[in-house]
């Protein structure tokens, strides 16, 4: 059997983006909370937040948010990370508040927002170990933050996956 992989560029990033959700799941957290929720969108749904991102692109100064939207219609998959509010009861103070139980609901916990860093980057590297173009993207999380889909996820970070000649995500106007 002979298999031209230019045909099958959706499925393999598919594949590639469920190893990025479970390096993102499994990466170490604060505590070994689990604060960390993942999904991957591509279809229709990936339309969608593109044009979610279009309509929160109106009013905004600079224009990252519609040339990101173009990226995501580009993209075969998104793969999105966001974080739950889980204070850990450490009451550190890192949030600027002394106690976990008089930090505000809507300020996350230090260590969850570090859990998503850690879980982004465990994610993007899977796709760089898999020579797969990615980019973090603020904006498209942001658009799946406004949309619901990880409704008791924020922040939300956004990794759209491209195979193709030249990576789409870089070298971007503005």
């Amino acid at each position: 059997m002979i298999t031209d992989a230019r045909t099958r560029t959706h499925q393999l990033a598919l594949e590639v983006a469920n190893h990025m959700a479970v390096a993102a799941m499994t990466a170490p957290k604060g505590k070994g909370a689990d604060d960390i929720e993942c999904i991957i969108v591509d279809g229709k749904e990936k339309e969608i937040l593109a044009d979610q991102m279009l309509r929160l692109a109106d009013g905004q100064p600079n224009a990252s948010f519609a040339r990101d939207a173009n990226n995501i219609r580009i993209a075969e998959c998104v793969v999105l990370i966001g974080c739950k509010h889980l204070p850990l009861g450490l009451n550190c103070g890192h949030c600027g508040f002394p106690k976990c139980g008089e930090k505000p609901h809507n300020v996350p916990c230090v260590f969850n927002v570090t859990d998503l860093g850690i879980a982004v980057g465990s994610a993007a590297s899977v796709a760089a170990d898999n020579r797969i173009d990615t980019r973090i993207m603020f904006t498209a999380g942001l658009a799946c933050m406004k949309l619901n889909w990880l409704d008791s996820c924020t922040p939300i970070y956004a990794l759209p996956l491209s195979i193709s000649s030249k990576n789409p995500f870089f070298d971007r106007n503005k």
